[in-house]
């Protein structure tokens, strides 16, 4: 090897034989986790692909966290078996934070920053309690920290110490109680809570009587207040925001324009601030996430575009006039009113159906499906698919087999028509395959092989309107042979 080429490999040799990271075994496993206080531990295999890339994040976390005596640790399964599977590991990474060998699931972010502000979070005890000289550092210990304050006269509700034990995970908590308080915003009313935060307006008084002892209420104004006015949405937090339960409003936009986004910001701003806890309103790159746009109707050559997307009740709503900030507050106050009818993505109900296959629409669904008496055999594809491409011979000859018959063979591009709110399915792979039998509400979906034979089998086998047309060719076809053997008695 060249002198320079083991020069370059110096570093990453240095840093795997000084990780901070514990390599627990069996044995190990009891003496540097079972008494302490707080230790997360990784588990995981050496071939597995996310646990390569949680790798430097891990160790990077392990170095910062190692002067604060907060542990991190790892297993590697393919090797300690036992341990992994008294802990029920069923996938890698697994993260779990053990206290005095007691373990809860890791719920937090996978990067070092991350990583490092949960288990800083798991150190303290759910509410830290302050005193003038550590209060302001505090209030900057993370993006959101949350301070309750009150005195002999008027102390802190039992309630705080309650959501805080709920949502330490998410927040920083402290309190401060006595005759000696940090200088707060003037007309603050004892006792009080205050949520600091490194957005928006910086911190907010909690504005409800904090003496109610209201937990629900408390809950609801942080977890609003947590979240930013307008902030970007992707991979990393787009998780975050589907758990708020929230409807999301989208601005799908090119990242690169950024006088675009913070004119948006200024001219939108009292509306975000109108509609907080109501609506969580984000930007998100058009351009990586275009057909994600496309989805939710917004066409990449109209963006900037809105649309309001509810994730519980699986329905969106398109901002279709162009975009400007009074347009935008005329949706939204519109939207809150109940006068926005969702946006359904469908292509045209076909003015005929002359083929085989009967070419299903998003708007012409009631129309195919009120066929109560028909057994109906839908696949929902994509154009681009290669299975899709595969199967659409055999579909075809399917459906000429039926044709004329009390059974449809349909199809809908799924990329271009939405399925009905009420549906109990997504569509989540190409092709889908589902069955609807006659006077039936179910959905059955197809799993078997997609030749010919199978298919038409499964539609005999499940089929109720293809059962009753059998038995009545048979009754014909029986009728018809007995006609025919009198007149040769004849």
């Amino acid at each position: 090897m060249r002198l320079s080429a083991l020069v370059a490999l110096l570093p990453a040799i240095a840093g795997v034989l000084a990780s901070d990271v514990l390599d627990l075994n069996k044995e190990t496993f009891k003496t540097e986790v079972y008494d302490e206080d707080l230790t997360l531990v990784e588990f995981f295999a050496p071939w597995c692909g996310h646990c390569k890339n949680l790798a430097p994040h891990y160790e990077e976390a392990a170095t910062t966290l190692k002067g604060e005596n907060i542990k991190l640790a790892k297993v590697d399964c393919t090797k300690e078996e036992a341990v992994c599977k008294e802990y029920d590991i069923q996938g890698y990474p697994t993260l779990k934070v053990f206290r005095k060998g007691e373990p809860t699931n890791y719920n937090g972010p996978r990067e070092a920053d991350g990583i490092v502000a949960y288990m800083r979070k798991q150190a303290l005890p759910a509410v830290s309690v302050l005193t003038t000289d550590n209060h302001d550092e505090f209030t900057t210990k993370d993006n959101v920290v949350v301070i309750a304050y009150g005195d002999d006269a008027h102390p802190v509700p039992e309630s705080f110490a309650q959501f805080a034990d709920v949502a330490r995970e998410s927040y920083l908590f402290g309190k401060v109680e006595g005759s000696s308080l940090p200088e707060l915003p003037e007309g603050t009313k004892l006792p009080a809570l205050v949520l600091y935060k490194k957005f928006d307006e910086g911190k907010v008084v909690y504005q409800d009587d904090f003496a109610k002892d209201n937990l629900g209420d408390i809950m609801g104004w942080v977890n609003a207040e947590a979240t930013p006015l307008f902030d970007e949405i992707g991979p990393k937090n787009f998780a975050k925001y589907a758990e708020a339960g929230l409807p999301l409003g989208f601005i799908f936009m090119d990242p690169k324009d950024e006088a675009t986004r913070d004119q948006i910001r200024k001219d939108s701003g009292d509306l975000f601030k109108e509609n907080r806890g109501k609506i969580n309103f984000v930007w998100i790159d058009g351009v990586k996430f275009g057909e994600y746009g496309k989805s939710l109707g917004v066409k990449p050559e109209e963006q900037p575009g809105f649309v309001i997307q509810n994730l519980k009740e699986q329905t969106k709503y398109l901002l279709t006039d162009n975009f400007n900030a009074k347009s935008l507050s005329k949706f939204v106050k519109k939207f809150a009113a109940g006068e926005v009818a969702p946006y359904i993505k469908s292509q045209p109900i076909p003015e005929s159906q002359d083929g085989p296959v009967y070419k299903l629409t998003s708007l012409g669904w009631d129309q195919l499906f009120d066929q109560t008496d028909k057994d109906i055999f839908v696949e929902f594809y994509a154009p681009w698919c290669g299975h899709c491409q595969r199967l659409a011979p055999v579909w075809d000859t399917l459906g000429e087999s039926y044709k004329d018959s009390n059974v449809i063979i349909a199809q809908m591009d799924a990329t271009e028509n939405d399925l009905p709110a009420d549906l109990p399915f997504r569509v989540e792979g190409f092709p889908t395959l589902k069955f609807r039998a006659a006077g039936s509400d179910e959905f059955v979906e197809y799993e078997g092989d997609r030749s010919l034979e199978s298919l038409t089998e499964f539609i005999d086998t499940n089929g109720k309107a293809a059962k009753v047309e059998k038995v009545e060719q048979k009754e014909e076809k029986k009728e018809e042979e007995e006609a025919s053997s009198k007149r040769d008695e004849l």
